[in-house]
């Protein structure tokens, strides 16, 4: 059982859930940098799908004087003003909504034994847990994944939720036995540094299946809303 075992691990914005209106990240993370560090830097004209939010929080402040190793000595004051600012954004409105077919994938997936979810999202772990508590999803992840607070480097994090995944089953699973769903190309780069499987999905506002494609995901969708086709998607890799 355990050489069929595999472990989904799930991109969030973009791919599972998404804010009721566009823009509203910056909304959010806009106010948390200049609170901690004065400044916002190039924030309003970066395009951050795909992207961490440590490494949008270092490519935002390091042309204004901020080096790494400074915004990463701010890593607690970044994860606490993050939670409040969307909270106030927020201001209990449902501000992320599931995408299409979410809810009855993860509730397909959780019918299989062959399959576990986890989260692989570029949200810092709190931000990922409100986002997915909002939008109504979060009773399907009970595993440990990786988040976005971790690294800078999206490409680090599939081998970080394995180790956690290995640990917390009691298992040596291999890295073909994690699959990436994802819906842009840093999300396919993350998988294939690891050695994971990964399916596109053509959901996010940003890449199209025509901007995906050319990354060579293992598998690309157009969205989410055959359940029953994304189960024959997974069971062929």
């Amino acid at each position: 059982m355990t050489e069929q075992l595999r472990v989904v691990l799930w991109d969030i914005d973009g791919t599972l859930v998404r804010a009721t209106h566009y823009g509203l990240f910056r909304q959010y993370m806009g106010p948390m940098l200049e609170k901690v560090f004065g400044t916002c830097g190039k924030l309003p004209e970066m395009t951050v799908s795909g992207m961490t939010d440590l490494q949008i929080a270092i490519e935002a402040l390091r042309e204004h004087g901020f080096t790494a190793r400074e915004v990463l000595a701010r890593l607690d004051d970044i994860r606490r003003c993050y939670i409040a600012e969307m909270e106030r954004v927020a201001n209990g409105r449902a501000a992320w909504q599931p995408l299409p077919g979410a809810r009855a994938c993860l509730e397909r997936l959780a019918r299989e034994e062959r399959y576990l979810s986890s989260l692989l999202t570029g949200n810092i772990e709190p931000a990922a847990r409100l986002k997915l508590r909002v939008a109504g999803l979060d009773r399907y992840f009970q595993l440990p994944g990786a988040f976005g607070d971790e690294s800078d480097d999206r490409r680090e994090l599939p081998a970080l939720a394995a180790e956690r995944i290995n640990r917390h089953l009691g298992l040596r699973l291999a890295p073909h036995q994690f699959i990436i769903i994802g819906d842009t190309p840093n999300d396919i780069a993350a998988a294939r540094h690891f050695g994971a499987r990964v399916i596109a999905v053509a959901t996010g506002r940003v890449h199209s299946a025509d901007d995906l494609r050319p990354h060579e995901p293992d598998a690309l969708l157009p969205d989410l809303t055959d359940p029953e086709l994304l189960v024959r998607t997974l069971d062929r890799l």
